[in-house]
């Protein structure tokens, strides 16, 4: 599965969140816990994590004030560090495990931190900002424990965390993978983004658009494009659709609240499954207190027949049975946006209208959808018909001979041989690819801080123990990473066959000449 194993317990993963600024006082060392992983894990046990977190942040600032804890490796654990804002630290705590699926890049862990706090901004807004609002951490905790937990479940397998392992490392978390568009598609997709964008009359709007999970548009800044794109993948498009057994019906006919039970994907088999099973609402605390909205749940977007995507997650008229739109905040303008989701077979778009634009509030947005359906349906539909005739299928970007990733870090996106292609490496291509993506991360790890603001320029290549050829280059805030497994094929073989791969499908951009 391309994934590492690790029990739920207090022994397997540990996560938390916490503030330095706060519980600085003798007995009130339990205010600075924001949110803990294992939940059932004794509070003494929680504040002796956080405690020693704390302490490696701190002596190792001593040494280097101005670049933060990343990794402290220890004998039975590694520990992850994460500075997600200003004295708030998420620690990702993994034991280490002698069985062999149980290899991780740490830049990989860390990107899972970042991920969850990139997507509880764009929901929720700050930490800080909800610590400021209310100076008990209780609506703090509100919020980032069933956030979080939300989050983890689709890490979930049986009773494991499955933790990303050597085996994704054809893979790049936080980007967003294109699709690639003929002459007449891209005119088609420009004409239908100007389209969008004037359904809200002069208001300034924002859109997305997404053929299957492939990206074909945005008018987003980079940050809120990735977050964006990440949330539809997960929860909107017609793959994370499809994985649910529900249905718009049954929300309309079941109880309004937002408490509404989802499909169990998970069995009641112990205190560990339960923590996934979403069956609390809030922190362990059991604090009711807070009405919020979890946007990961699962199975709780439909498809209405009118085409656009409901939900209930952000509460019900119980008079109307009409649902609040959602909303999300852009980092970029700093604006809380309403979110309208539309979709026709494999064409998923979404509209970002401004709160502040709206005056009636969802009677308005219902206005903006209505001219979205009258001014866009038809180039809609052409829209999709042109990009599914364009289509080659889950396997338009595999490459005879070679499995590869390319990222291009400017843009943040990235592309790279299929699943069920890269699924043909033997294990030790893979860790060996994983090897050299640990010595590229080292190395860019240390050009940020010697040299800020420059890229370097890398070339890494291994022969793995099958006579396989990882290879990495970098240049100009590109990466292209590639596994040949031709054994007893030369280092002389493996650099030709990245030129030719760079030349015909990368424009020459890793080309050594």
């Amino acid at each position: 599965m391309g994934l590492a194993s690790v029990g739920t317990g207090s022994e397997g993963l540990q996560l938390c969140v916490f503030d330095l600024r706060r519980g600085q006082l003798e007995g009130q060392e339990h205010d600075k816990i924001l949110f803990f992983f294992p939940a059932d894990l004794p509070l003494p046990s929680q504040l002796s994590v956080i405690g020693l977190s704390e302490g490696l942040i701190t002596f190792t600032r001593i040494f280097s004030p101005e670049a933060a804890c990343e990794v402290i490796e220890a004998e039975r654990h590694s520990h992850v560090f994460y500075e997600a804002e200003p004295d708030i630290w998420m620690v990702m705590i993994v034991e280490k495990n002698k069985e062999l699926e149980a290899i991780w890049r740490i830049d990989a862990l860390r990107e899972v931190l970042k991920e969850i706090h990139s997507l509880f901004m764009m929901f929720h807004g700050s930490i800080r900002a909800l610590l400021d609002k209310e100076p008990g951490e209780g609506l703090t905790r509100a919020h980032l424990y069933p956030f979080i937990m939300d989050y983890l479940r689709d890490f979930v397998v049986g009773k494991k965390l499955q933790l990303p392992s050597f085996r994704d490392c054809l893979k790049e978390r936080r980007t967003a993978q294109m699709l690639t568009v003929g002459r007449e598609a891209a005119i088609e997709v420009q004409t239908l983004v100007r389209i969008l964008e004037s359904c809200a009359g002069n208001t300034p709007c924002s859109s997305l658009i997404l053929f299957q999970d492939l990206l074909v548009s945005t008018t987003l800044s980079p940050e809120d494009t990735i977050n964006l794109f990440t949330y539809a993948v997960l929860r909107l498009t017609p793959h994370a659709l499809s994985s649910g057994a529900s249905s718009w019906s049954y929300l309309r006919k079941g109880n309004s609240s937002s408490h509404i039970a989802t499909g169990p994907t998970l069995a009641h088999t112990g205190s560990v499954s339960e923590q996934f099973l979403g069956s609390r609402d809030t922190s362990p605390a059991g604090d009711n207190r807070y009405h919020v909205a979890r946007p990961l749940q699962h199975n709780k977007w439909f498809k209405g027949k009118d085409g656009f995507l409901v939900t209930d997650i952000w509460g019900v008229d119980v008079g109307s049975l009409n649902v609040t739109t959602p909303t999300v905040f852009l980092q970029q303008t700093e604006e809380r946006m309403y979110l309208c989701a539309y979709q026709y077979k494999s064409l998923t778009l979404i509209l970002l209208i401004p709160l502040s634009s709206i005056l009636d509030g969802d009677q308005g947005v219902s206005i903006v959808k209505q001219q979205l359906l009258q001014n866009a349906s038809l180039k809609i539909l052409k829209v999709e018909e042109k990009l599914s005739k364009g289509w080659g299928g889950e396997n338009a970007y595999h490459v005879s001979g070679y499995r590869y990733l390319l990222v291009d870090g400017n843009r943040d996106i990235s592309r790279a041989s299929p699943p069920g292609k890269v699924a043909t490496l033997t294990k030790d291509s893979l860790l060996a690819l994983n090897k050299v993506r640990e010595e590229v991360d080292s190395e860019k790890g240390r050009a940020k801080w010697d040299n800020p603001g420059h890229d370097k320029d890398l070339e890494v290549c291994i022969r793995a123990k099958n006579n396989a050829w990882a290879v990495a280059r970098i240049t100009g805030g590109k990466e292209l990473y590639m596994v040949i497994e031709k054994a007893n094929e030369t280092l002389l073989y493996a650099s030709d066959a990245v030129e030719k791969f760079s030349n015909r499908y990368c424009n020459g951009a890793f080309s050594l000449d």
